[in-house]
């Protein structure tokens, strides 16, 4: 792999600063995509306007930007599309009907989309039913608005519905949706135990989106701050074909957004040296 490969900037580990700095960041580092995290004050999804989010839109622009991917927050707070209460249910759904809304309004052609999960003392398969309908429901709303799902496994103890390649293959299966396709994370492929020859040979040319981020395996680390071999993920990348966007999905444990841009310089840097010194 010689050319530097499709990094986006994004706002993970920018939201205890103003969204202006993390536009005029991503410019001055030469990105021109980004992956826009729905984190408030940033772009709270159930929050903002068609207005708001034009208004997002020629902000990126003004600064030769685009918006890539919308990745809604969604692991943290009390949205679960597999949720047994039908009522948390409908509204996780709900939010996701609106980002897809959103994308349309930002110009973004991915949403990114993770399974929920289910109680730990339920059948999974009934949690998993749930799971698969809403993202049916949620791809079949989107396609509407010519946006791609991008649905992303979650580590065991995020999810107890898809952590692997095989299990996202078999979810893209039961679900086929032509718009719904596979974000691959280096951390959570990690603490699977798995590579990345893993996942292209499960998925293939459904792969549309990657994270790429260091760890112990978990941790969700900038380049360097663990111990994954990301200059052989980068190379097996190349190898399998992969063209898509990546994204420094960078939270560490909260002190990279003191000061994020020097953290996202340096993993450029780290991205170019392994390029550049294979």
């Amino acid at each position: 792999m010689s050319s530097m490969p499709l990094i986006t900037g994004s706002n993970f580990s920018y939201q205890h600063l103003p969204f202006e700095r993390f536009l005029d960041d991503a410019a001055d580092l030469g990105r021109e995509e980004v992956e826009l995290w729905g984190i408030a004050p940033h772009f709270h999804v159930p929050q903002v306007s068609d207005a708001e989010a034009r208004a997002v839109r020629r902000r990126a622009a003004s600064r030769g930007l685009r918006v890539r991917c919308l990745t809604p927050e969604q692991v943290m707070y009390p949205v679960n599309i597999a949720s047994a209460d039908t009522r948390l249910r409908a509204a996780s759904i709900a939010m996701f009907r609106r980002a897809a809304e959103l994308c349309a309004e930002l110009g973004a052609e991915l949403l990114l989309l993770t399974p929920g999960r289910g109680y730990e003392d339920e059948p999974v398969e009934t949690a998993w039913r749930r799971s698969a309908d809403a993202l049916a429901e949620i791809a079949g709303y989107a396609e509407g608005f010519g946006v791609t799902c991008v649905l992303e496994p979650l580590q065991r103890v995020e999810s107890n519905l898809l952590n692997d390649s095989r299990a996202l293959a078999r979810m893209l299966d039961e679900v086929g949706a032509p718009n719904l396709a596979a974000v691959l994370d280096t951390v959570g492929m990690a603490v699977a135990g798995e590579s990345v020859d893993d996942y292209f040979d499960a998925l293939g040319d459904r792969v549309r989106h990657v994270h790429l981020i260091d760890g112990r395996p978990a941790g969700h680390l900038a380049w360097g701050d663990g111990e994954l071999p990301l200059a052989g993920y980068l190379a097996a990348f190349s190898r399998r074909g992969y063209d898509g966007f990546m994204t420094f999905e960078l939270f560490g444990d909260g002190t990279y957004a003191f000061a994020p841009r020097p953290v996202v310089e340096r993993c450029l840097s780290a991205v170019q040296a392994a390029l550049t010194h294979p």
